[in-house]
C-alpha cells in the first residue's frame, strides 16, 4: 500500500513538473500561396499556417489586409513563390508587418522560385509586354520535376527555423519525395495518351506540366500575359493556324469562363476548368493529388475530342 502510494504521490508530482515546463512553440507559417502551405502541411504537420490567397484568387493581385498583416507580423517564416508573382502586394506586406526575422535576405523569407529553373526568363521587360515576370514563369508549383528540389530546400529551411523538429521535419520530406516519385511514374505512363496533343490557354498557369507532358499550348485566350482576353483578340484566335488541332481549351478556376466558353462556341472545343493551386478538398488538397487531376481532366478531354466529343 505504501509503495503505491509512494508511486502515485511521485506519477503527480511529475506531471506538476511537466505542467510548469513551458510549451513547446507551434511552428507559424505564413504562406502566399496554398500549393505552399500544403507542402508545408505535408513537411511539418503541426505548424500554424496562415494562406494569403486561395484557388479562386489570382495570386498576382490580392489586397494586402489587416489580417495579412497581423500574420505576417507573428510569422516565424513566409513561405512564397517569388519570381515577383507577388510584387504587387508582397512588399507592402513585409513593410507593415515589421518582422525582422522576415525580411529580403533572412531565413524567414523563402521563395520557392529561388530553388528551381525557370522558363522564359527577359533579359528586358516593360509595360507593353503585359503582365510578364524577368526573372521567368513563376508558375513551377506544377512542375512535376521541379517539386523535389524545392520541397528538399524548404525542408531544410525550416529544420533550420525549428531545430528541434529538423529531423522529423527530414524524415517527412524523404517520404514526400518516395510518393512523389512513384505519381511521376503514374504520371509518365498516362502522359503517352495525351502526348502530341494541343490545348488553348489563358495565361502561362500551366505552361510548366503541359511542357511535361509533352502537351503543346496551342493559343492563349490573353492577348498579351495578365491582360483580359478582349473581343478582337478572340475574333483573330479563330484564325490561329494550330486551332485547328486543339483538343481543348484549359483555364483555372479563378478565370473568367466567358472568354473560354465563346471560343468553345465557335469552334467545337471542350472547356476544361481545373483549380490553378490546391483547394482545401480531397483528392486535390495537396500537389500530388492536383496534378493527377489535372491529368486526369486533360486526358478525358482529348479523349472525348478523339471520339466525337464528350
Amino acid at each position: 500500500m505504501g509503495t503505491d502510494m509512494g508511486l502515485r504521490h511521485a506519477f503527480v508530482a511529475l506531471l506538476l513538473v511537466l505542467a510548469a515546463l513551458p510549451a513547446q512553440a507551434q511552428l507559424r507559417v505564413f504562406a502566399c500561396e496554398p500549393e505552399w502551405a500544403a507542402l508545408v502541411r505535408d513537411l511539418a504537420p503541426d505548424a500554424q499556417v496562415t494562406t494569403a490567397t486561395s484557388y479562386l484568387q489570382d495570386p498576382h493581385y490580392i489586397e494586402a489586409r489587416p489580417s495579412l498583416i497581423a500574420a505576417m507580423r507573428r510569422a516565424d517564416i513566409a513561405v512564397c513563390t517569388g519570381a515577383s508573382l507577388e510584387a504587387g502586394w508582397l512588399p507592402t506586406l513585409l513593410q507593415r508587418a515589421s518582422n525582422p526575422d522576415i525580411q529580403s535576405g533572412r531565413p524567414g523569407l523563402f521563395f520557392a522560385a529561388a530553388h528551381a529553373q525557370l522558363h522564359a526568363p527577359h533579359d528586358h521587360v516593360d509595360r507593353s509586354m503585359g503582365d510578364v515576370h524577368p526573372e521567368g514563369n513563376p508558375h513551377v508549383h506544377l512542375a512535376p520535376d521541379q517539386l523535389p528540389e524545392i520541397a528538399r530546400a524548404l525542408a531544410e529551411r525550416l529544420g533550420a527555423i525549428e531545430p528541434e523538429a529538423a529531423a522529423a521535419i527530414q524524415g517527412r520530406y524523404i517520404r514526400w519525395r518516395s510518393s512523389w516519385n512513384r505519381l511521376r511514374t503514374e504520371w509518365r505512363d498516362k502522359a503517352e495518351a495525351i502526348e502530341g496533343q494541343s490545348v488553348v490557354v489563358q495565361h502561362s498557369s500551366f505552361n510548366y506540366l503541359l511542357r511535361w507532358l509533352g502537351v503543346e499550348a496551342a493559343a492563349d485566350l490573353e492577348p498579351k500575359p495578365g491582360l483580359p482576353p478582349s473581343a478582337s483578340h478572340l475574333s483573330r484566335l479563330l484564325a490561329e493556324p494550330g486551332l485547328g488541332e486543339a483538343s481543348a481549351i484549359l483555364i483555372a478556376s479563378h478565370q473568367d469562363p466567358q472568354p473560354a466558353e465563346w471560343l468553345a462556341e465557335q469552334t467545337g472545343l471542350p472547356v476544361v476548368v481545373v483549380p490553378g493551386t490546391v483547394t482545401d478538398e480531397a483528392p486535390i488538397e495537396t500537389l500530388g493529388g492536383l496534378i493527377s487531376e489535372i491529368i486526369r481532366q486533360i486526358e478525358s478531354a482529348v479523349s472525348g475530342a478523339s471520339n466525337g466529343g464528350l
